[in-house]
């Protein structure tokens, strides 16, 4: 009776030795993950792509993905530990949080220079007519003033001295409607939220991408404690976020990319989505390492309105161990 016992128990353990990874963890329960994102836009297509397609529940992780209204209660979440990862470009209030002490780092980055639109009214033709004029953001420090700001910079504008000033009106939806509606001059809107604004007779002054300007556009963020504690819980995420970049780039899978992107954006027409994604599709970044140099840039940048940004080195803000694995094991291929 022992014997037959032991030999079930042996052809149990042979049958779990040769099952796939994929298929364990499939069987175990999924691991409940929050990813929070404040940009209201195509640029996290990505993430709602993953979340969509299950290439999360396929890494064994059971994903909830969470709109925030600002920065600053992202960073917030991330600080309680309410929320593992945080879907952020470089800003002000990403690298404030950084500077106040709290241990975030850039694990990925998924757009690695300024992209978007500068969306003005028709009556202005170059960037040195924005002098004088309102422009709209999201909030003061956030990714939207930091976008702008980087891009007045290139310029050679600087706010204080030619008279620029901010309205901040809310998410890019509204500073679509703000701008529209003639209650600013110019903005900084991605490029679904610009197809919008073009329709109403609104022009493109630049678009960013174009300009060549580094930057961590969009990136994620962890604890490094996080990191340090659960790197396993990271290396399956960002898994899923390579396959979902890959995914995203495949010309063969607009027909579904597109749908998904309308409903996370809550677009009214479809065709709106096109123009999203067909702007962010070569701009994804398919090895998903986060950019030193461009972290540098927007500390610069940040620098000249608080000397505590001064204080931060890029290289610090950065931790590549496991995109440095995923890369040797040819995830990124």
């Amino acid at each position: 009776m022992i014997n037959r016992q032991w030999r079930i128990l042996s052809m149990s353990l042979v049958f779990l030795a040769i099952l796939p990874a994929s298929m364990l963890r499939a069987a175990a329960p999924l691991q409940k993950v929050v990813f929070v994102f404040a940009g209201f836009n195509e640029r996290s297509g990505f993430i709602f792509v993953a979340k969509d397609m299950h290439f999360f529940e396929e890494q064994g992780l059971d994903v909830q993905i969470v709109q925030v209204r600002t920065g600053q209660v992202a960073v917030s979440a991330m600080a309680a530990n309410e929320a593992q990862f945080y879907s952020v470009s470089a800003t002000g209030a990403s690298l404030g949080a950084m500077a106040a002490g709290l241990d975030l780092a850039f694990v990925a980055g998924i757009v690695n220079k300024l992209d978007g639109d500068m969306v003005v009214s028709p009556k202005i033709t170059t960037p040195a007519e924005l002098k004088g004029k309102l422009l709209g953001v999201q909030s003061i420090g956030g990714g939207v003033w930091t976008f702008t700001m980087l891009a007045l910079d290139h310029w050679g504008l600087v706010p204080e001295r030619d008279k620029i000033q901010f309205r901040i009106l809310g998410d890019q939806a509204v500073i679509a409607q703000g701008l529209i509606s003639g209650v600013v001059d110019a903005a900084y809107l991605g490029y679904t939220f610009s197809s919008v604004a073009q329709r109403q007779g609104y022009r493109v002054l630049a678009d960013l991408a174009k300009q060549d300007i580094s930057y961590q556009g969009l990136g994620i963020v962890a604890r490094k404690s996080f990191i340090d504690q659960s790197p396993d819980v990271v290396e399956r995420a960002l898994k899923a976020i390579a396959k979902s970049v890959a995914y995203f780039q495949d010309p063969a899978n607009k027909q579904s990319v597109v749908p998904v992107l309308s409903k996370w954006l809550r677009l009214a027409r479809a065709e709106d989505a096109v123009a999203g994604y067909e702007a962010m599709r070569p701009i994804y970044s398919r090895r998903i390492f986060p950019t030193v140099e461009g972290v540098r840039n927007t500390i610069r940048i940040l620098s000249r309105i608080d000397t505590k940004f001064s204080k931060l080195k890029a290289e610090d803000l950065v931790d590549e161990r496991i995109v440095r694995k995923l890369e040797r094991e040819g995830i990124f291929k």
